[in-house]
């Protein structure tokens, strides 16, 4: 199966959101069928097939995620990330300002939707392909 240092290495040619359709790309070649990551910490749950599981460590520092979500500022600054206007900081930033709690990207569906802290779905993308 994969290990984190191969995931992180795909994650180091990731520049900005428009980054990201190559980035799974690369992920999916590893074996990963879905990922979870969480922005208080940035640590991210992997999984594989035949229920392989593994975690990234997340930041020392952790990101107060606001309790009432605004999918209307999240919607701009995602798409404001994906056009290369942010870097990745400023996205897990923006991400907590707006009540993102996590992210869940799913391979053979090519989505990655996001949700709040009470686990309503804010936001659902269909991945590009590359």
């Amino acid at each position: 199966m994969f290990t984190i240092q191969q995931i992180h290495e795909a994650h180091a040619k990731v520049k900005s959101g428009a980054d990201f359709p190559k980035y799974m790309q690369d992920i999916i070649a590893l074996g990963v069928t879905s990922f979870e990551t969480f922005v208080f910490d940035n640590h991210t749950n992997y999984y594989g097939a035949n229920d392989f599981q593994i975690a990234s460590e997340g930041f020392s520092k952790t990101l107060t995620i606001a309790d009432e979500s605004n999918v209307e500022q999240f919607k701009s600054d995602l798409k404001s990330h994906q056009q290369g206007n942010t870097d990745y900081m400023t996205f897990l930033n923006d991400c907590a300002k707006s009540g993102v709690e996590k992210w869940v990207v799913v391979m053979d569906k090519m989505t990655c939707s996001y949700y709040d802290k009470a686990g309503n779905e804010m936001v659902v993308e269909v991945i590009p392909s590359v």
